[in-house]
């Protein structure tokens, strides 16, 4: 995007960065391309790594993680306002984009913790289920 994106991070994320760096922190992404690391992974990387896992196109994309987070979100009653800039949205109201530059950072802190502790009890579940079928 042409725009900076102020992305707040859950402490979750934070440890899963720091347990990345060691592979790789000393360039400029975190997740490289995997023909130059001048670039970020691209799209299609994360969906064909989505189709070797098993995902059809009709059924998961890289960009479907963005539908899913949104769809859940506002299921969880979060103001669309801090989902729309969470989501590096634009106003879609030209007048109020006009005036508004608001990036409701305390709220979406709040958002992605919450978002990280969600998945992490979904992981939790997943994984008791699994142990007890064994």
């Amino acid at each position: 995007m042409k725009e900076p994106h102020v992305v707040p991070l859950s402490k979750q994320s934070l440890a899963v960065l720091k347990e990345l760096y060691s592979a790789t922190g000393h360039g400029r992404y975190v997740f490289p391309s995997v023909r130059t690391s001048a670039r970020p992974m691209s799209e299609n990387t994360v969906n064909a790594a989505l189709r070797r896992l098993g995902y059809t196109s009709e059924q998961m994309t890289g960009h479907g993680f963005r539908s899913t987070a949104s769809t859940l979100f506002n299921e969880q009653g979060w103001p669309s306002d801090a989902i729309e800039r969470q989501l590096s949205h634009g106003e879609r109201d030209e007048v109020r984009g006009a005036y508004n530059f608001a990036e409701y950072l305390p709220l979406r802190r709040k958002m992605m913790q919450a978002w990280a502790d969600y998945l992490e009890a979904l992981e939790r579940n997943v994984t008791t289920i699994r142990s007890r079928s064994r």
